[in-house]
């Protein structure tokens, strides 16, 4: 059965993938481009983007904002004008505001935005082409988000994407349900579906739904079609392709992760996360790691740096910094079934049953 196109306001992606946003240095424009070069949604994380400027350590705000435009271009360049290339921002971001205008100052097709609930996204995407999408966990949160939306803005969302438990970096889930079983997980995403139906009859359009968190095969993915879902989107497969802006070090990570070195950690943000076991997962759990530097990566709301654990840009920079023993990384609960590097294309044509994806 061939995979259905994705459709999103006025852009169309050649197959219903979108390739999750993953920080820091993971997704930038190397992995978006060739996704979406290959007819995918292509997703930039704004996670400290500009961490390998020279003035970053100085001024990492001016940096970041800098290299959003800088990822951007590049993205669009591997991909090709008509291509989709969207941005990651955490709600918990400091200067969540200026990220996100600077993603509209460049011309973002899209904008996902989750860790927290992105309930004034539209009046910072206002007048302008970008497309929004709030991440959610459960029916309510759609329902909190899509009301809020629909009663301050008078506008509703462009795509929603639903995260599941089983997905890496960040949870909108208790410690207690980010073991919830799939099935589940299967019954609410219907819920959300029923929930983003009441705003697409008030708003006659179309709310594409996609699902994230342990999508790893083609079998996967047509389970959410057949659920309803518009398309998926799959982070954890991509790290180990070719075009991942990541090290060999990082992904070296991933190939080696076996099934019992996946925990959950706790998250300065306040979240649980789904990372891979290493030094640095085993001494968190012991001690609080001293904070040398701060980087301006969470807002004070949360991020209070005499109580939080540990820097977690400090640790999600060793990580891609050939540190990847002493540094967080994050990884969906499918990563063990990873066993060698591939490509984009390679993992389109996996997915999709051609035998090569013509690279548009």
């Amino acid at each position: 059965m061939t995979l259905p196109t994705l459709t999103i306001g006025d852009l169309t992606a050649r197959f219903p993938i979108i390739q999750g946003g993953m920080g820091i240095g993971v997704s930038l424009s190397r992995l978006a481009g060739a996704v979406a070069k290959a007819g995918g949604v292509g997703i930039l994380s704004c996670a400290q983007i500009g961490y390998q400027d020279p003035t970053f350590d100085k001024g990492p705000l001016k940096a970041n904002l800098k290299a959003i435009e800088t990822e951007y271009q590049k993205a669009k360049a591997i991909a090709g004008s008509d291509s989709i290339i969207g941005f990651n921002i955490m709600c918990a971001t400091y200067q969540y505001e200026r990220y996100v205008k600077r993603c509209v100052e460049v011309g973002a097709d899209l904008i996902i935005s989750g860790a927290g609930l992105p309930i004034h996204l539209p009046e910072l995407v206002a007048n302008s082409k970008t497309k929004i999408a709030p991440i959610v966990s459960s029916a309510k949160a759609a329902k909190v988000i899509l009301r809020t939306w629909a009663k301050r803005y008078q506008r509703t969302a462009d795509l929603v994407v639903v995260e599941g438990p089983e997905a890496g970096g960040h949870l909108g889930f208790s410690y207690e349900d980010a073991h919830m079983a799939p099935e589940q997980m299967d019954v609410e995403f219907g819920k959300i579906l029923k929930e983003v139906a009441v705003y697409e009859e008030q708003f006659q359009q179309k709310i594409p739904v996609v699902f994230a968190g342990g999508v790893y095969d083609r079998q996967d993915i047509q389970h959410y079609l057949d659920l309803g879902a518009s398309g998926v989107q799959i982070a954890s497969r991509f790290v180990v392709t070719e075009e991942c802006d990541a090290p060999d070090s990082y992904k070296q990570m991933y190939l080696n992760a076996k099934k019992t070195d996946i925990e959950i950690i706790k998250s300065p943000v306040g979240m649980p996360g789904r990372a891979i076991h290493n030094q640095f997962t085993q001494r968190s759990a012991q001690e609080r790691i001293p904070i040398e530097r701060c980087r301006n990566c969470l807002s004070k709301k949360h991020c209070d740096r005499k109580t939080i654990p540990y820097c977690i840009s400090q640790m999600l920079l060793n990580s891609v910094t050939e540190k990847p023993q002493e540094g967080l990384i994050f990884a969906g609960a499918q990563v063990h079934r990873i066993k060698e590097k591939t490509t984009v294309p390679e993992l389109f044509a996996e997915w999709t049953g051609l035998s090569t994806i013509t690279l548009a």
